[in-house]
C-alpha cells in the first residue's frame, strides 16, 4: 500500500508549467494545486507548502525542475539520543584507523559529453559566467576543481574539424544504439578549447574520455589534441566507460567478460604506444566497472600488473540504485517506489553499503601505488528520483557519502551531471529560450560539494575517521578530520526533520586529555559552520554559514546574504565544547581560526552575467586568456604555438571581449520578473 506523495509548486517553478501540473502515480492522474502557485520573487519560502496526492510520481515535465516533494519520514521509536559525547585525541598519532592524506579536490564533477555546451559554454571564445561562478567556489576551497567531461556519450563520440553553422558539437539521436538512448556525438576542437579557456580563468582540471566503442580503430583525435590543448590541465583519459554492460547494452556480443576487456585493452595500449602525438603515455583510467563486475573480476585477470605503466588511476562507477524502469519499462526491473527509497538516504548505512563493497579495493590500489576513484556516481542512475535527488535529503546524503570514500582511501569522487530531463544536477542550465528571465538552477547536492572541501581544506594532508558516535545511530553520523597530524575540523549531520526542534542534538566533544595520554586540547572557542533547510525535502531554501546561492531560477553563481559563520565558546576547565546540530542539517566544526581561515577565501572572483542574448547569458574571452597548447595560465600562453586546425596560433582565430572580473555589481533587472505559465 502506497503512502501519501507531497507535492509543491513555488513561485519560482510556475514559469515552466502551466497551471496543471501533471503527475502520474499508480491510482491514475493527479494533478498539483494551482493554489500553491504565487508569483515570483528573489524571495526564498522559509517553509514548504505540501498538496498531498497518492501513489509513486512520475512527472512528465523537465525533470530537473519538478514540483515533487515527498513527506520527511517520522522520527523513528525510539528516537536517537538528542545529547552524547564524541572524544578525540588531538595527536593524530593516537587516532586509530584513519585514511589515506586526502585532496581538497575530492569532491568533483563528472558532466555527460553531449551536454557540456549546455553547461561549459557554446564554444572557445562564449562561457558561461554561472558555470564559471559555481565551479569557482569550489575550486577556491578546495584549491582547485576537478570536472570530467565523458559518460556514455564519450564512447560513440568523434571528433571533426567543423560542424555546420560553427556548433561545437551535434548529437545523432537516430543513431542511437543502446537502450539508454545515448546519442553519437560529433564535436570540433572547439570543445577543448573552451575547456581550456575555463582553466585559464579558475583553477579547473579536467578529465576526458577516449572512445571504446570500436577496438579495431580507436580514434585517438581526443587524446592528441587533448593533451596538446590542455596540458598540464588535463588530468587523464578513461578508456572503456562501464565495460560491464557492454554486453547487456548489445555493444558486446553474448558472453562478453574481463578476460574480454582484458584482450582489448592489450590493443589499446599498444595503439597508444605507436602513437607519437600522443606524449603522456601514464595517463588512462580504468576499469570503471560499474558493479556487474566486481573490480575484483578485472584483478584477477591481470589487468593492473600487465597495464601498469599505462595507468594513472583505477575507477569504478556506481549508483546506489536506479531509476531506470520509469523511462525504460523492464519486467525484470520494476520500478523503484521513491516513497521507499526516501528513508534509504537519510542514513549513514548508505554511504558504507556502497563503499565497504571496495575496501578490497583501496587497499590493493595503496600496493600498486594508483589513485583510487569513483569515477560517476549521483543519488540513482538514470536521472535520480525526483523528490529526493534535488531535495536537501541529497545534500545531506552527498556529504555523508563522500566522506566515507575518504575516509575508505578512495581518492577522489564526481559527481554527475545529466540534462535537463534529469533531477540529480548539482546545478542545471536554464533553457536557452528563458535566459531573459530566468537564471540557473542549483541542486541541493552541489552544497554538499561545498561542505567537503571546506571540510578537507588545501593542504593535501587530511586524513578522516569516521567516528560512529551516539552508539553508532545511522541518523547522527560524524567524522574527524585530521591535517598536519593535529585534529583541525569535526562533521557533523542530523538526518532528522524536526521543525520544533526537538530532535536538534548536542555534541559534547572532548579533544585529548588524560584518555588518550596527552594534554587537554579543547580550544577556548570554535568556529562552525551550518548547512541547513528546514526539511529533506526543501528544495529551495538551503543556506551554508548563512548564504545561499538562490532559489530555482535564481542562481546566477554569487552568494546571497551576510556570512554566519557561529563562534562557540567551550569549557576549557572540563575539556569540552558543545555543538548543537539542527534537524535536519550538518555542522562543520573548526578547532582553530587557522583551520577555518585556511578555506575560507578572503575574496572571492565573479564573473558578471549582466550579458544577456537570446541564448544565455555569457561571457566572451579576451584573446589574452585563451588558451593555446601548454596547460599554463592565459597571457604566458599566447605567444606559445597553438595546435588547431588553421594557423600557428589557433587561439586567436577568435576575438571577445574581457569578461566582467570582481564582486558581481547587482543580478540582472529582469531576472526577478517571473512569468506566470508557458510551455
Amino acid at each position: 500500500m502506497y503512502t501519501s506523495l507531497l507535492l509543491s509548486l513555488s513561485g519560482l517553478l510556475a514559469p515552466l508549467v502551466s497551471a496543471d501540473v501533471t503527475i502520474y502515480g499508480q491510482f491514475g492522474r493527479t494533478t498539483a494545486n494551482p493554489a500553491t502557485q504565487h508569483s515570483g520573487t528573489s524571495t526564498i519560502a522559509s517553509t514548504t507548502s505540501f498538496v498531498t496526492v497518492p501513489g509513486p510520481p512520475h512527472y512528465t515535465e523537465l525533470a530537473a525542475y519538478n514540483p515533487i516533494y515527498m513527506l520527511p519520514p517520522p522520527i523513528p521509536s525510539p528516537a536517537p539520543a538528542t545529547q552524547f559525547s564524541i572524544g578525540v585525541p588531538t595527536s593524530a598519532q593516537l587516532m586509530n584507523g584513519l585514511s589515506i592524506p586526502q585532496h581538497g579536490t575530492f569532491f568533483g564533477f563528472s558532466i555527460e559529453m553531449s551536454v557540456a555546451n549546455q553547461l561549459i559554454g557554446t564554444n572557445g571564445t562564449t562561457l558561461n559566467p554561472e558555470f564559471l561562478n559555481l565551479m569557482n567556489i569550489v575550486a577556491q576551497r578546495a584549491g582547485a576543481v576537478h570536472i570530467r567531461v565523458g559518460g556514455n556519450t564519450q564512447e560513440t563520440a568523434f571528433l571533426v574539424d567543423q560542424l555546420a553553422d560553427g556548433k561545437m558539437m551535434e548529437k545523432d539521436k537516430e543513431d542511437a544504439s543502446n537502450p539508454t538512448s545515448t546519442p553519437v556525438l560529433a564535436f570540433t576542437p572547439e570543445l577543448l578549447y573552451m575547456m581550456a579557456n575555463v582553466s585559464s580563468l579558475i583553477n579547473a582540471r579536467w578529465y576526458l574520455g577516449i572512445p571504446f566503442n570500436d577496438t579495431s580503430n580507436f580514434r585517438f583525435q581526443i587524446a592528441e589534441q587533448g593533451e596538446a590543448i590542455l596540458g598540464d590541465n588535463l588530468l587523464g583519459f578513461q578508456a572503456a566507460n562501464e565495460p560491464d554492460l557492454y554486453e547487456a547494452h548489445g555493444h558486446r556480443p553474448q558472453g562478453y567478460g574481463p578476460f574480454d576487456f582484458f584482450g582489448e585493452y592489450a590493443l589499446l595500449t599498444q595503439a597508444i604506444q605507436g602513437d607519437g602525438s600522443i606524449p603522456v603515455k601514464n595517463n588512462l583510467i580504468a576499469p570503471s566497472v560499474s558493479g556487474t563486475w566486481t573490480p575484483e573480476m578485472v584483478w584477477d585477470t591481470g589487468f593492473v600488473e600487465a597495464y601498469t605503466q599505462y595507468l594513472g588511476s583505477l575507477a569504478v562507477e556506481r549508483y546506489p540504485t536506479d531509476n531506470c524502469a520509469v523511462i525504460f519499462p523492464d519486467p525484470n526491473n520494476p520500478p523503484h517506489d521513491p516513497l521507499e527509497e526516501l528513508p534509504l538516504y537519510l542514513s549513514h548505512q548508505a554511504g558504507i553499503n556502497i563503499t565497504q563493497q571496495y575496501i578490497n579495493s583501496t587497499m590493493l590500489a595503496q600496493t600498486w601505488g594508483k589513485p583510487f576513484l569513483m569515477f560517476e556516481t549521483n543519488t540513482a542512475s538514470c536521472g535520480g528520483f525526483p523528490g529526493i535527488s534535488d531535495s536537501f535529503t541529497s545534500a545531506l546524503w552527498g556529504l555523508d557519502y563522500a566522506m566515507q570514500m575518504a575516509n575508505s582511501n578512495f581518492t577522489g569522487a564526481l559527481f554527475h551531471f545529466g540534462g535537463q530531463n534529469v533531477s540529480y544536477n548539482p546545478f542545471t542550465a536554464i533553457p536557452t529560450n528563458q535566459s531573459a528571465f530566468h537564471q540557473w538552477t542549483v541542486g541541493p547536492i552541489f552544497y554538499s560539494a561545498i561542505f567537503v572541501a571546506e571540510a578537507l581544506g588545501t593542504t593535501n594532508t587530511s586524513q578522516v575517521k569516521d567516528l560512529f558516535p551516539n552508539n553508532g545511530d545511522e541518523h547522527t553520523p560524524a567524522y574527524a578530520i585530521y591535517e598536519n597530524g593535529n585534529l583541525a575540523r569535526m562533521a557533523l549531520i542530523n538526518y532528522l526533520t524536526d521543525p520544533t526542534g526537538a530532535n536538534d542534538y548536542i555534541a559534547t566533544i572532548f579533544v585529548g586529555g588524560s584518555g588518550f595520554n596527552e594534554p587537554n586540547g579543547v580550544p577556548a572557542s570554535v568556529k562552525v559552520k551550518y548547512l541547513v533547510a528546514p526539511s529533506v525535502s526543501e528544495k529551495d531554501n538551503v543556506t551554508w554559514a548563512g548564504q545561499t546561492l538562490g532559489a530555482r531560477f535564481e542562481v546566477d553563481g554569487t552568494w546571497k546574504g551576510e556570512e554566519n559563520v557561529q563562534t562557540v565558546q567551550c569549557d576549557q576547565t572540563q575539556n569540552m565544547c558543545q555543538i548543537r546540530v539542527p534537524a535536519p542539517g550538518a555542522a562543520l566544526v573548526f578547532f582553530s581560526d587557522s583551520a577555518q581561515q585556511a578555506i575560507n577565501p578572503s575574496s572571492t572572483q565573479t564573473f558578471a552575467t549582466s550579458i544577456i542574448t537570446k541564448t544565455a547569458n555569457t561571457v566572451a574571452v579576451d584573446p589574452s586568456v585563451l588558451a593555446t597548447s601548454n596547460g599554463q595560465n592565459g597571457k604566458n600562453r599566447i605567444a606559445q604555438g597553438g595546435t588547431s586546425q588553421g594557423g600557428a596560433n589557433g587561439a586567436l582565430r577568435m576575438a571577445g571581449v574581457a569578461p566582467s572580473v570582481g564582486l558581481l555589481g547587482g543580478i540582472l533587472g529582469c531576472a526577478a520578473v517571473v512569468m506566470r505559465m508557458f510551455r
